[in-house]
């Protein structure tokens, strides 16, 4: 069994500093990310940004003539859009600075 000399315990906590310096870079990226989603053929349309916060919704005027239902259900199916888009491009974001090191693993809040 081979022990770890300093030299190579070093060089790992050197990769894993710079490793979590990138991972900070794209945590902070995520927040100028913008993506846009829409339902009932842009009805409904909603922005969001890589951290999955909604920034704008946008309700056309004919869609106030839909019955509740159906605008509750195009404003819902728009968000999900959009956080679906979201999350996946800040997976992506990560995966490139981890080289997917983490297994393609969901991160919580990412």
């Amino acid at each position: 069994v081979k022990m770890f000399n300093k030299g190579n315990m070093a060089n790992m906590l050197k990769q894993a500093q710079e490793m979590q310096k990138k991972i900070q870079d794209v945590q902070s990226e995520l927040e100028d990310l913008i993506v846009k989603a829409e339902s009932g053929g842009g009805m409904v349309k909603v922005t969001a940004n890589g951290k999955m916060e909604i920034l704008e919704l946008s309700i056309a005027d004919e869609a106030m003539n839909e019955d509740k239902e159906l605008l509750e259900d195009l404003v819902i199916s728009a968000i999900n859009n959009a956080i679906s888009k979201s999350q996946e491009e800040s997976q992506n974001r990560m995966n490139s600075v981890t080289g997917n090191m983490l297994g393609g693993m969901k991160i919580p809040g990412m």
